[in-house]
């Protein structure tokens, strides 16, 4: 059984969870708080072993209390955030002190439905709590110094496409951080996420690499050096024309997830075949196996995220289990093998 610490200055709010989670089998809401205080008293006697926290709550607000629970005794902890810019900025910060993952509360305007929130915030509860052993705290605050360039090298791949969900946040920004000023190739870059939050998420990348890093724009040529992230809830894939190749934004509802790592990983297999390079990143379900199929067959290089460095090791388990895997890495050796491999 899951014991679940629901946090919410609005008794709407947490009576809307909890009605969520005890509907679920093998989750139990054994407390509710009213605020970051309040919820620091209760983690000692509860013991939690995952808490979904609101950020905008009176005397002691999300970020505070975070920042308390994973310097003391780090539990998963899901942040609850508003749908708009200021909370997409936010909950970066989240990300970036320790939180595991965020779900919005857009619950009366959920695109699909209720059920749909209801099964994203169980699955996501479920997986962080699976895994919480692993992932606790993975803080990649210290990032070695950039591996450096020999201008006289030759690069034997022509693109890197990066894919991940869950977790992802934190991994990307330890891997970019790691790749040197002058980087040879486009990077692409496909993380699940809302729209709104990919474009905080580009900038928090940007201002802690030595790479421009960007949310992609329909149209845009691909440039060495310089990394785009997906926009959140758009397709992206790369298409030729002439010498160049750029973004285009495409309408595929076969793909679950917005944006696709199988769209993009399918895209960059077709343009660049055996120039390829991918790298799976931690997540759940197995967005990106097609994708990475198609890269294998082109005979491109494939890396993945172990298991012992992923928050949810779901999307990289899938392609290691496919043998697809060239290179299988904890996050802060990925990027020493992407310099290594080009």
């Amino acid at each position: 059984m899951i014991r679940v610490l629901i946090v919410d200055d609005s008794l709407v709010m947490r009576k809307t969870i909890s009605r969520m989670l005890s509907k679920e089998g093998g989750i139990q809401v054994v407390g509710t708080a009213v605020d970051g205080r309040d919820a620091l008293e209760k983690v000692d006697s509860l013991k939690p072993d995952v808490i979904t926290m609101d950020i905008e709550m009176p005397v002691m607000n999300g970020l505070e209390a975070l920042k308390h629970i994973m310097a003391d005794d780090p539990i998963p902890v899901i942040m609850m955030s508003a749908l708009t810019k200021e909370g997409a900025e936010i909950t970066m910060e989240a990300l970036n002190l320790g939180a595991c993952d965020f779900v919005t509360k857009d619950f009366a305007n959920a695109s699909n439905s209720m059920e749909t929130k209801q099964a994203e915030l169980v699955a996501k509860i479920k997986n962080v709590a699976r895994n919480k052993v692993k992932f606790l705290l993975r803080k990649l605050d210290v990032v070695k110094k950039p591996t450096s360039l020999s201008p006289d090298q030759k690069i034997r791949h022509e693109i890197l496409a990066i894919g991940a969900s869950t977790g992802g946040p934190p991994a990307l920004q330890h891997i970019l951080a790691s790749l040197p000023k002058g980087f040879p190739v486009p990077i692409v870059i496909a993380q699940h996420m809302p729209k709104l939050f990919t474009q905080s998420f580009s900038q928090r990348l940007d201002a802690v690499s030595q790479l421009h890093v960007k949310e992609a724009e329909e149209n845009e040529p691909l440039t060495p050096g310089v990394a785009v992230v997906a926009p959140g809830n758009t397709h992206v894939q790369l298409k030729r024309r002439g010498r160049e190749v750029f973004i285009e934004f495409v309408n595929a509802p076969q793909y679950i997830y917005r944006p696709s790592v199988d769209l993009l990983m399918s895209s960059t297999a077709a343009i660049y075949e055996e120039q390829s390079m991918g790298v799976i990143l931690t997540g759940m379900g197995n967005d990106g196996l097609n994708g990475m199929k198609e890269i294998r067959a082109k005979n491109g290089y494939i890396i993945a995220q172990d298991e012992d460095t992923c928050v949810v090791f779901g999307m990289p388990k899938a392609v290691i289990s496919a043998n697809l895997a060239d290179a299988i890495l904890p996050i802060d050796r990925i990027s020493e093998e992407i310099m290594r491999v080009l």
